[in-house]
């Protein structure tokens, strides 16, 4: 009887926990019955648009948790890295499109007098518990949340902790006009207190208009997930962004796949593509690109200028920090690619003729 106890005991525990604000909610039963029209939504989950698997067998996960535990100093960096304060205006920004890096995916983008932010995770850590989670490689950002100006619309790629945060929603909340996100990620947001209204989900190859915008919904490989029961429930996704002069691709979290020459073929060419690189191991490669393959993705959706993401922040890999940002120069100067590294929180100026290349990590 003491056993059962302890049984029933621990389960009560797990479902509230499972409760808390932070893990987000599942849509409801009318939203699951839309989902159904959906091709790439399948007895209950969204799927990729080719098969995408990780080996979760015994073996690969003993190897995945012998290397975490490994000791390797190259890990995540020996200091806290330098930011670069970023200057914060009132005003709109009319003279030609202009990106901020944040680290790891976090961008703020100003293009035709509009701000966006895309996967504005500004939490100190990409876990549920953020006391217990790996800390932000910088320690702080290059502003304060409670500083920025009215932002005109964030996007979101998909409901990972890496990319989408309960402190900074609760933050956002009330200085944004609008939130674009993959199908089932806005019963995340209604939780957490954005108003339905300000709330947009779209599936791959949606196409919407916005204050003069033109965005599409598009496909990447990955996956989605909050808690340990609702992996795929949500969908993933890239963003394209097109101005009156330029236009951006931004590929969220994504494995190597023929959706990115799709895209291309579709929306390219791009003036910028930022692009994941960082995270990868040959065990999950069908979920995060080799920073070789993030070249061949940016060559696949036309691309001009790359900004190589997902690195510089956390560490979810076993790989030494620096390791995605080299391995993507090397690679983007081998194929001819006009790539930029610039330090977080500094400004590139998409229409200039000159772009940070200096590798700052190495100072």
């Amino acid at each position: 009887m003491k056993f059962i106890r302890i049984i029933f005991g621990l389960f009560a525990f797990v479902y509230l926990l499972l409760k808390l604000p932070v893990f987000g909610r599942r849509a409801s039963q009318d939203k699951i019955q839309q989902f159904n029209e959906s091709a790439n939504f399948i007895n209950g989950k969204f799927v990729n648009q080719e098969r995408t698997t990780m080996d979760a067998g015994l073996r690969t996960s003993l190897s995945i948790a012998r290397d975490f535990i490994k000791p390797n100093p190259n890990r995540k960096p020996a200091a806290p890295l330098p930011v670069q304060r970023l200057a914060i205006s009132g005003e709109k920004h009319d003279g030609g499109t202009k990106v901020t890096w944040f680290g790891h995916s976090a961008f703020l983008i100003e293009i035709d007098g509009k701000r966006l932010l895309l996967d504005p995770m500004f939490g100190t850590a990409p876990s549920p518990f953020p006391a217990f989670g790996g800390k932000r490689y910088s320690e702080k950002l290059p502003f304060e949340v409670e500083d920025l100006p009215f932002i005109d619309a964030v996007l979101f790629s998909h409901d990972h902790y890496d990319h989408l945060d309960y402190g900074t929603i609760k933050k956002l909340r009330d200085k944004t006009g609008r939130f674009f996100v993959p199908l089932g990620v806005g019963s995340h947001l209604e939780r957490w207190g954005v108003a339905p209204s300000n709330i947009e989900e779209h599936n791959w190859w949606d196409e919407m208009e916005f204050q003069g915008l033109s965005l599409a919904c598009t496909p990447s490989r990955h996956f989605s997930g909050r808690s340990l029961t609702d992996r795929n429930a949500t969908l993933w996704c890239s963003w394209v962004i097109t101005g009156q002069e330029e236009k951006i691709f931004f590929s969220g979290d994504s494995g190597y796949g023929p959706h990115f020459k799709e895209i291309g073929e579709k929306y390219g060419p791009f003036d910028l593509a930022l692009m994941e690189c960082g995270q990868y191991d040959e065990r999950w490669a069908a979920l995060h690109m080799m920073p070789e393959e993030t070249v061949q993705a940016h060559i696949d959706v036309k691309g001009k200028l790359m900004i190589p993401i997902h690195w510089g922040a956390f560490t979810l890999s076993v790989h030494d920090w620096t390791d995605p940002v080299e391995r993507a120069q090397k690679a983007a100067k081998e194929r001819g690619i006009l790539i930029c590294t610039p330090k977080i929180g500094e400004t590139v100026h998409v229409s200039s003729e000159e772009y940070p290349t200096v590798p700052w990590w190495k100072a």
